[in-house]
C-alpha cells in the first residue's frame, strides 16, 4: 500500500473510530448539560491546538514541508487555540457565547483549510515527519468535537427561542 493511500486510510479510520466515542461516550455527557458546561471540555481540549507551532520547527517536521501548508496550518491553530482560551474564559456570558461561534467556525474553516492546503502543495505524508499524527490522529476528533459544539451552540440557540418569544409576546401586551 502507498504511503499516500495509508496516510488517507488512516484520516478515514480515525474519522470513524472518533465518529463512534463521540455518539457513545462524548454526546450522552454532554446533551442535557447546560451550554456552558457542554462546552467547556470542547474548549480546552482546542486550547491544546498550539501544537500545530511544531509544523514550523526544522527537524520535527521535513525541510520539504511545503510552507504553505506549514505557515497555514500553524498559525491557524494558534488563532483557534488562542479564540478557545478566550470563550472559555468569558463563558457562559453572552460574549462567551459569541466568542465560542466564533472560535468553532475558525477553527473548522482552519482545519479544512489545513486539508486544502495539503492537498494543493502536494504534500506527502513523509514530509510531516513526528506531526504524522496530528492530521491522522488529532485532526479528526477535532472535527467531531468542533461538530459536537456546533450541535450544543444550536440546541441551545433552539432552546431560547421559546423564552425569547414570551418576552417579545410579553412587551406586546
Amino acid at each position: 500500500m502507498s504511503a499516500q493511500l495509508c496516510f488517507f486510510v488512516s484520516i478515514a479510520f480515525a474519522l470513524l473510530a472518533w465518529c463512534i466515542v463521540a455518539k457513545r461516550v462524548f454526546w450522552p455527557r454532554l446533551r442535557d448539560l447546560p451550554m456552558a458546561e457542554a462546552l467547556q471540555p470542547v474548549l480546552v481540549l482546542h486550547s491544546f491546538r498550539f501544537i500545530g507551532l511544531a509544523f514550523l520547527v526544522p527537524g520535527v517536521v521535513s525541510p520539504e514541508l511545503p510552507s504553505a501548508f506549514a505557515n497555514a496550518a500553524a498559525y491557524g491553530d494558534i488563532i483557534a487555540a488562542i479564540l478557545a482560551l478566550l470563550a472559555l474564559a468569558a463563558l457562559p456570558s453572552r460574549t462567551g457565547v459569541v466568542l465560542a461561534w466564533i472560535f468553532n467556525l475558525w477553527g473548522t474553516v482552519d482545519l479544512f483549510d489545513a486539508f486544502y492546503q495539503a492537498n494543493a502543495s502536494g504534500l506527502t505524508p513523509g514530509e510531516l515527519g513526528v506531526m504524522y499524527f496530528i492530521p491522522t490522529l488529532i485532526v479528526p476528533l477535532l472535527l467531531i468535537t468542533h461538530g459536537l459544539s456546533f450541535r450544543i451552540l444550536i440546541k441551545s440557540s433552539e432552546s431560547s427561542l421559546p423564552a425569547r418569544r414570551r418576552e417579545i409576546s410579553a412587551t406586546q401586551l
